[in-house]
């Protein structure tokens, strides 16, 4: 007979492996019937949490258990404390998971148990990675989608503000994207509402909340959020801290690994957070472009749709914007330059692309507010900013979060390890690689390292000449500026007409 349950005394491994796990004695495992990658309740006191197991004849002692930050941090346990461990049966949302394996079509039952486990770490990796991929390879139904959002959203925070609330989001994948720094401080310099949250770069050099914590933190929870937007008008916060959508996290991670972005999954990860802050209106950013998440024109309005039609199931107005995405936004790209750059377009000097883009997207908001007719709310968004109103908003946002108000674009840090590529030839510039771009900014230490970055100082149909800067690449550490160089020699992130693309046979 196996036991049922035990009493083990915990020995704490002080690091995080970014999922709960606890590493049983090989033969404490064999008296309760456990086998590797089962799940275990382990209980201290009050507080329980489920854990996937390992074993070892090593690691732990018979009568201990290894604890990992993850699971020792949620229950409130030290080194030697006692707790009782038991085993657990897979979760139901197992069977579900199966079934939408097969291309089945789920349950709103089923589906808030997926999302629920998620949150409560009840699936591993394994599980969520099947849940996935199911539905890059067969897809949802829109009501399942609308079901997930709401799953999402209810299984974490959700903030009730007393007056309507706007709100904005970039699908991604072009690089410099900072429009956020601009449309929240000219829709709050309109009296409007708009407590953006953010993430923090997965596979770019630079997310919105990157940049943003190069001017004031962005870490705060969801009662902090209110209180700041409330206070000002507008925040730009990592929506990390706030527990809203909190199974976004763990399923952006498998994501990540998998190289997969499912759609039923982004429209529900974004409007998750949106229903999560009470959203009434949102203006969504679908860049188009061949090295965009979004290809063709045809692909984008079809995406728009879905999120319209999602909105009207949640009972939120959603106009998307179908913008260029076929290189760079603006010129810098990386936390410090795009902050700077961000700054310097407050302060009426950016570049055109990058006011054009935030004036646009801020405008449809201020139409949908009804502070501005259909097709006027760019020039009001342009007024507020070419007023110095939308760069005093940011001053107010930056100094609620903590940060110094009266930063300037020079005050910014920037890596101090730099190198100039130029131009070969005489020509136009026919290309910008966001795909390289990227590349080079990540390699030189973007988004950790926030001096880190690139400068694109010519865009297509520029003409240049030969000795012409083109990019220059900024680094914190000399050995990641001459990797990122490295990666700029054989991606050639810009391509002048007449250049020579490659010698064959190659000779050193």
């Amino acid at each position: 007979m196996f036991a049922l349950n035990m009493a083990l005394r915990v020995k704490i491994f002080e690091v995080s492996v970014g999922h709960p796990l606890a590493i049983l004695n090989e033969s404490d495992a064999r008296a309760m019937g456990i086998l590797p990658h089962d799940r275990v309740k382990i209980t201290h006191g009050k507080s329980d949490t489920t854990a996937f197991v390992n074993v070892s004849e090593t690691m732990v002692q018979p009568g201990e258990i290894g604890l990992f930050e993850d699971v020792s941090k949620e229950i409130g346990v030290k080194d030697g404390d006692e707790v009782t461990v038991s085993i657990l049966k897979p979760p139901r949302s197992i069977e579900a998971i199966h079934k939408k394996i097969k291309g089945e079509t789920l349950s709103k039952d089923e589906i808030y148990a997926i999302i629920e486990d998620v949150v409560k770490h009840r699936l591993s990796d394994v599980e969520m990675a099947g849940f996935l991929l199911a539905e890059e390879f067969h897809g949802m139904t829109m009501e399942e989608i609308e079901y997930l959002t709401r799953a999402m959203a209810e299984t974490g925070v959700m903030i009730d503000f007393d007056r309507p609330v706007y709100d904005k989001h970039s699908i991604g994948g072009v690089p410099g994207n900072k429009v956020t720094l601009l449309i929240v401080p000219i829709v709050a310099a309109a009296g409007l509402l708009i407590p953006k949250t953010s993430s923090r770069a997965i596979t770019s050099p630079s997310g919105t909340a990157d940049t943003m914590s190069v001017l004031a933190p962005v870490t705060f929870t969801a009662e902090e959020l209110k209180e700041l937007v409330e206070k000002v008008g507008g925040a730009i916060v990592w929506g990390g801290g706030t527990n809203i959508a909190p199974a976004d996290d763990d399923l952006i991670k498998i994501e990540y690994a998998l190289k997969i972005d499912p759609r039923s999954q982004m429209l529900a990860s974004i409007m998750a957070k949106k229903l999560a802050v009470g959203a009434d209106c949102l203006v969504i950013d679908i860049p188009i472009g061949p090295e965009a998440k979004v290809e063709d024109m045809a692909e984008g309005r079809k995406l728009a749709n879905q999120f319209v039609e999602l909105g009207e199931r949640l009972g939120m107005r959603v106009q998307c914007g179908l913008t260029y995405g076929g290189q760079p936004v603006g010129h810098a790209v990386g936390p410090a330059l795009e902050a700077k750059e961000a700054l310097e377009a407050l302060q009426g000097k950016g570049p055109s692309s990058l006011v054009e883009k935030s004036t646009a997207l801020a405008g449809i908001l201020l139409e949908m507010a009804g502070l501005a007719p259909i097709g006027g709310g760019k020039d009001l968004a342009k007024s507020i900013l070419e007023r110095g109103k939308a760069l005093e908003k940011m001053r107010e946002i930056i100094e609620a979060q903590g940060g110094d108000p009266n930063v300037k674009p020079e005050d910014i840090p920037l890596g101090e390890y730099r190198i100039t590529i130029k131009a070969q030839c005489d020509g136009y510039v026919t290309g910008v690689s966001n795909m390289a771009v990227n590349a080079i900014a990540r390699a030189a230490g973007a988004p950790v390292e926030k001096g880190a970055g690139v400068i694109v100082y010519w865009k297509r149909g520029a003409k240049v000449k030969k000795g012409d800067p083109l990019l220059e690449i900024f680094a914190e550490r000399e050995s990641k500026l001459s990797e990122a160089y490295s990666v700029a020699t054989r991606l050639r992130p810009i391509t002048i007409e007449g250049m020579l693309l490659q010698r064959v046979p190659s000779f050193p």
